[in-house]
């Protein structure tokens, strides 16, 4: 090495989070993890304590669905995405002043809300009112880059629609909270967040990655994304949002099968014949999730149809939350962390634990919906996520902090 050219500096150092949006969106992605599962664990986990925990304003319950889609899950979806979109268009990266504002609106407006849970009156309103302005500041980074580019790049416009119908539902959570709206409001907020938001921008997300880095690595893969795909997802997941809002549970197979069907028929496609590395192959057993989820819609559904009863209870939700949300969130967050600081693309031990426990903990909070007592063995699976989680996010965090070992700059 060259005397006069020094080693670029390995200290870990808070400065970094602002050198790209993954870092700093990431990083609040990761702190949001930990903060929001811990509350969660420890308002199930007092009651079997002897505890008493201050009730807030909104249901608990409802406090923790609308955390999860709209504050934590949402840092890495912006962080991802305001990475992505300037390279799927071909225009220029964004400036720190752009996204800045929408890790510290995401972080500040979960911070508050969890502090509103345990006491703080004021802090749902500081919270909401602080996500609304990370969230704006989101699509407004993003939404000009939509007309600035010179195609279409329709992976980009579903991403973005999915991001509208998020802002709707937070809006709905809004409206709600500040006693402008009644229950039904919250109600609608939390389908949105999930088939609206959510499952629209992961499925997108797979659609446009997952078999462009199986082409990567896999010798003699062939990509398949047709985009009529993704629309036929699009109109499905629109007619199961619509049923549930209307509380038409014993209906919505006529979305859910098509949906279990259609995702199982991507997983089949996308699937790499030949060997492929972990890294690689984590994505699509993560996404394996989906078509089991919208199985168990499915099963709910027809059952209620045929019986009347409601008998899997909150069963399809935590397959699709931990089992897809969750275990695609350790797949792709690795993959994108690996790659973009400048290490080699390989699954570390610290995340196959991480993907190997999350898997469990999903299959685990399914089975307690059958159990004699529910709500003892969910507090026991919340906590089971920060034992599977908690070293992943370390190791993770400490990258953001820190600078690409290969020297290069991002």
């Amino acid at each position: 090495m060259n005397p006069a050219v020094p080693a670029p500096a390995l200290s870990a150092s808070p400065a970094r989070l602002l050198v790209a949006p993954h870092r700093l969106l990431f990083f609040v992605g990761a702190t949001n993890v930990l903060l929001a599962m811990s509350w969660w664990a420890a308002w199930l986990a007092a009651p079997r304590l002897g505890i008493a925990m201050p009730s807030p304003a909104a249901p608990a319950g409802w406090l923790h669905a609308f955390v999860m889609q709209y504050q934590m899950l949402p840092s890495f979806v912006f962080g991802f995405l305001l990475t992505v979109f300037p390279r799927w268009m071909g225009l220029p990266e964004f400036e720190r002043w752009r996204y800045a504002p929408v890790g510290l609106g995401l972080f500040g407006g979960q911070v508050a809300t969890l502090l509103g849970a345990v006491g703080w009156d004021a802090g749902l309103t500081v919270g909401l009112w602080m996500t609304v302005a990370g969230w704006s500041a989101g699509l407004a980074a993003l939404a000009p880059l939509l007309w600035r580019e010179a195609g279409r790049t329709w992976h980009a416009r579903s991403c973005f629609a999915a991001l509208v119908l998020g802002s709707i539902g937070l809006t709905a959570w809004g409206a709600f909270l500040l006693g402008l709206a009644s229950p039904a409001w919250a109600f609608a907020s939390m389908k949105l967040g999930t088939f609206g938001l959510l499952v629209p921008v992961y499925l997108t997300v797979a659609h446009r990655m997952f078999p462009f880095f199986a082409g990567n690595v896999v010798p003699g893969y062939r990509a398949w994304r047709p985009l009529w795909i993704l629309a036929a997802a699009w109109l499905l997941l629109l007619a199961h949002l619509a049923l549930e809002l209307m509380h038409a549970y014993a209906f919505t197979w006529v979305a859910d099968v098509p949906l279990a069907a259609l995702s199982a028929w991507m997983l089949w496609r996308w699937w790499p014949r030949g060997k492929a590395p972990a890294l690689l192959t984590t994505l699509f057993a993560g996404y394996a999730w989906l078509p089991a989820a919208f199985a168990l819609y499915a099963t709910q559904s027809a059952w209620m149809a045929l019986t009347g009863e409601y008998a899997l209870g909150r069963a399809p939700a935590h397959a699709m939350f931990i089992g897809f949300f969750g275990t695609l969130l350790v797949a792709m967050v690795t993959r994108v962390t690996q790659g973009h600081s400048g290490r080699a693309l390989v699954m570390p031990r610290v995340a196959t634990c991480a993907f190997v426990a999350i898997n469990l903990v999903a299959a685990a909070r399914i089975a307690v919906e059958l159990a004699p007592d529910p709500m003892r063995w969910q507090g026991v699976v919340a906590c089971a996520w920060l034992i599977a989680l908690a070293p992943w996010i370390a190791r993770i965090a400490r990258i953001y902090l820190s600078p690409r070992v290969d020297g290069k700059p991002g």
